[in-house]
């Protein structure tokens, strides 16, 4: 089996590649990436000495790039993460994310319509529901609830997963499409909430809350995104979407209450700041169906998983602090600049 992974220098795209070599040591792996500000080469150090495993520096929008690694490898699966996906950025310069969210969906299934591709999924996010109330508990994010996007990213996001869709209809391009909640764990780019708040914690730093830090959020460790996303390409019904979900909902206060007192840091360092324009209050997905279907359950309690978290990121030091100050994007010019 081949399989081309895109967003594989990404958070939880590089978590996907580390799972699927251990976990199908059958499977060759193409990971794509055009390295942009949260693309770290450096991440997928530990699968890039791997005979199964090749990497390419390609952006998802450039047609001929990516047709000719299609021509190349015969992908039989497609799973795509590429995306932009921070919110804050989204609203600062939404073009970026149409083009890549959007218009590079098209060129990826364009291809993979073109060579056969046999399954393209599509790795999509729970803000494209909109948000739930704080006091209605009762209400979880399901399937066939109706897109309604908060910010320029999930509408983007939105917008690609609907294409998808179309794609099946009209052009009978396998799809399947999953909706996950956050995630957390290793290789999580800095400037999101847990490892901005473990970063700025271990340096004594302010830790910026957005308004009172009461927006809701369901966590889930990116190892048990990946298992999902695994079970779904194999055994996932054609056409379909999936909700995966980690019934550990969160405030995020708490989240960041619970950081410090696990580093041993003083809550004093909490500093709020103005919240986030058009700001969701609250995430919660039901993942009856991928469970029913596919008898998939979170296996990591976030109690657990915020424990192993908090020490990837101490044991890990050199690779966030290689972000911060710039050094990561230099990796693959060190890594590939004479090849």
């Amino acid at each position: 089996m081949n399989i081309l992974v895109t967003g594989a220098a990404g958070f939880i795209g590089s978590n996907y590649v580390f799972y699927m070599l251990d976990k199908h040591p059958e499977y060759n792996i193409v990971g794509m990436d055009s390295l942009t500000y949260a693309g770290n080469l450096e991440t997928l150090e530990p699968a890039l000495n791997n005979p199964r495993f090749d990497f390419a520096k390609i952006d998802i929008t450039d047609k001929l790039a990516v047709e000719k690694i299609f021509e190349e490898k015969n992908f039989d699966i497609v799973v795509n993460f590429a995306a932009e996906s921070h919110v804050d950025r989204s609203i600062e310069d939404p073009g970026v994310f149409l083009r890549t969210n959007i218009l590079g969906t098209q060129v990826l299934m364009d291809a993979s319509l073109k060579y056969g591709v046999k399954r393209f999924h599509q790795v999509g996010t729970d803000e494209v529901y909109g948000d739930l109330p704080l006091d209605r508990p009762d209400l979880l994010f399901v399937e066939t609830m109706p897109l309604v996007a908060s910010s320029p990213y999930s509408a983007s996001k939105a917008s690609a997963d609907l294409l998808v869709l179309a794609y099946n209809r009209t052009f009978d391009l396998p799809v399947t499409i999953s909706r996950c909640s956050n995630n957390y764990g290793p290789y999580q780019f800095p400037e999101k909430l847990i490892p901005l708040m473990i970063a700025n914690a271990t340096a004594d730093k302010p830790l910026p809350v957005y308004g009172e830090g009461l927006n809701v959020r369901d966590w889930l460790y990116v190892e048990d995104h990946c298992r999902a996303i695994d079970m779904i390409i194999h055994d996932g019904k054609d056409g379909e979407v999936y909700n995966i979900g980690g019934h550990n909902e969160k405030a995020n206060i708490d989240v960041v209450k619970i950081i410090l007192k696990q580093l041993g840091k003083p809550e004093s360092l909490i500093t709020y700041v103005t919240d986030r324009k058009g700001h969701d209050q609250r995430y919660a997905i039901d993942p009856t169906k991928i469970h029913e279907e596919l008898g998939w359950l979170p296996t990591t309690m976030f109690e657990d998983g915020i424990k192993m978290t908090i020490q990837w990121y101490l044991d890990n030091e050199s690779w966030w602090k290689n972000i911060i100050s710039g050094e990561y994007q230099q990796y693959y010019e060190r890594m590939y600049g004479n090849r």
